[in-house]
């Protein structure tokens, strides 16, 4: 298993505190454990790829720890304790040789990379906010980071400046009964080539944020079905997003208008994970029916492979080469 690892094309992390690599062509799927046994205190809540591309994996744990794994050599190479705040982690991202984490309570630290197993200060520490669902990466600006949650609006930070946020948001307007909207972001994404941010909510809507443009509201809403949206990932040409739900429901959304595309079926409990290949029409799911699906997103949409994992599963990472055997 350890020496195929490299060949993997998606990675998913689990309840049970295992990495799974999956080989699509050939239908297997590896465990990986640091510990040798499965263990629900290492669950984990958030993958990124490390420094080196995709030769490495950063494991974010439910202990608080960050593994790191290697891809070309099949096993974990050492971990770093991340203490600090409340919960998970609900973000990892690396930048310039530093490690970025967030937790569920709102705390965003930034640890030096090299010294893997001394437990050092942060080099930088910011409060975002209670009831934190998700810290996300600029892919084109790495020094910049993306939080909302439960009412915990969306802000925009950067690493290498201030302790206050670039752009935050402002809530929408009251309702027609004038009451206040509730907040509840649960997946953000950057827009390439622009300042952009579109967010998904517990409450099925999904927003299109332009800190270029001088209201701080949403310019564009849409919703979508009747349940919170969890998770939510960008199409190869950005135009539209696929959004997931608590009922395992998958529909594609255009931003340019708000309407609904299309949907994708097959899924049975909520949606974790969602990740669009960075070139194919392909995406991969994951949630909490132990299955991990790749669909088609384009002509015609369909299943394209279906595992089954024996454990809950809580995050992915597809691999984004173009040679798929």
């Amino acid at each position: 298993a350890a020496a195929g690892a490299r060949w993997n094309h998606v990675w998913v992390g689990t309840e049970t505190g295992i990495l799974k690599g999956v080989n699509l062509q050939r239908k297997q799927a590896a465990n990986f454990t640091a510990a040798g046994q499965p263990r629900r205190e290492e669950a984990v809540s958030a993958l990124c790829w490390g420094a080196g591309g995709e030769t490495q994996i950063l494991v974010g744990c439910a202990d608080r720890t960050v593994r790191y794994f290697s891809t070309e050599e099949g096993r974990f190479q050492g971990h770093k304790p991340c203490p600090g705040g409340e919960g998970t982690f609900r973000g990892l991202a690396q930048v310039d040789g530093t490690l970025v984490t967030c937790v569920e309570s709102g705390i965003v630290r930034v640890w030096r990379d090299n010294d893997k197993e001394a437990s050092s200060d942060p080099l930088l520490e910011l409060s975002v906010g209670p009831g934190v669902c998700r810290m996300r990466q600029d892919p084109a600006h790495p020094h910049l980071i993306a939080t909302g949650g439960k009412e915990n609006a969306l802000k925009v930070w950067d690493l290498q400046g201030s302790e206050e946020p670039v752009f935050r948001a402002k809530n929408v307007r009251n309702d027609w009964l004038d009451l206040r909207v509730p907040i509840w972001d649960q997946d953000i994404q950057f827009l390439p080539e622009s300042q952009k941010l579109v967010t998904c909510t517990g409450y099925h809507q999904v927003r299109v944020y332009d800190p270029a443009s001088p209201q701080r509201r949403p310019v564009l809403e849409a919703t979508y079905g009747e349940y919170p949206l969890t998770a939510m990932t960008l199409t190869p040409g950005a135009n539209s997003v696929i959004v997931g739900n608590t009922h395992g429901q998958l529909a594609e959304i255009d931003l340019r208008q708000g309407r609904l595309l299309g949907c994708l079926k097959g899924l049975a409990g909520s949606v974790r994970g969602l990740q669009c290949h960075p070139s194919k029409p392909l995406l991969a799911s994951c949630g909490l029916d132990r299955v991990l699906r790749v669909h088609r997103i384009r002509n015609p949409r369909g299943l394209e492979h279906k595992v089954y994992l024996k454990s809950q599963l809580n995050c992915l990472l597809l691999s984004g080469r173009d040679n798929w055997e």
